[in-house]
């Protein structure tokens, strides 16, 4: 088994817990990422140890503050009430109920200024680290821990191949790639992780593509 030192001693970051706290922060932060769109309004849903122990754990303002892209490891973690206070940004939190999730997980809806909406599943696994389950209903696998592509598109053939030639011509090579849909020829979700920054100019071209529905990049 190989244990790095940071499995040990868990990140660097506002505490008290790798889970509860740094954990829930980088959560939130990549839903944020992921919903894309400016925002007025966010609920999060609690299951698990995160509903029933969150509170003392400072998981709720570990939360909010990640949906406002804050990281785990920024003093004005404390301060987050005052902080969606002042961007006008209004919060609620319920106890939420799933089926087979990890205890540490959250339901994230934004509500965005648009007037669409965005949910986003995920949980914290332990020692800050992450893991989005779900967004918009479709089935998702993102950890976040290297650069990482989040692609919708049309569920047809030759968009894996366009979007993978586009990689090659920018220079960036895959580590691991996903697709995940739910009825054949409607809506695929594209997850995609790979050796070296994505740069906005990528994420500009793939989104030109036939068939593509959304590009977003996570580079945290």
């Amino acid at each position: 088994m190989n244990i790095s030192l940071f499995d040990v001693l868990g990140p660097v970051m506002i505490g008290p817990s790798s889970s509860h706290t740094a954990g829930a922060a980088k959560l939130a932060r990549t839903a944020r990422i992921i919903a894309e769109r400016p925002f007025h309004r966010v609920r999060f849903g609690l299951y698990g140890s995160f509903a029933k122990t969150g509170l003392g754990h400072g998981t709720c303002k570990a939360l909010l503050a990640g949906a406002m892209g804050l990281s785990g490891d920024d003093e004005r973690l404390r301060d987050a009430e005052n902080l969606a206070k002042q961007k006008g940004i209004s919060y609620e939190f319920y106890e939420a109920e799933l089926e087979d999730a990890h205890e540490n997980t959250a339901v994230i809806t934004f509500y965005c200024d648009d007037g669409s909406t965005v949910e986003v599943v995920g949980c914290s696994v332990g020692g800050g680290r992450i893991k989005i389950t779900e967004i918009d209903g479709l089935a998702a696998n993102i950890r976040a821990e290297s650069p990482t592509l989040l692609i919708t598109q049309n569920d047809r053939p030759g968009v894996v191949g366009a979007v993978s030639g586009a990689l090659a011509e920018s220079g960036l090579n895959i580590a691991i790639m996903r697709v995940s849909r739910e009825t054949k020829g409607d809506i695929a979700n594209c997850v995609i992780e790979t050796d070296g920054e994505i740069g906005a100019d990528l994420v500009e071209k793939i989104r030109r593509l036939p068939n593509i529905r959304s590009v977003r990049a996570i580079n945290i």
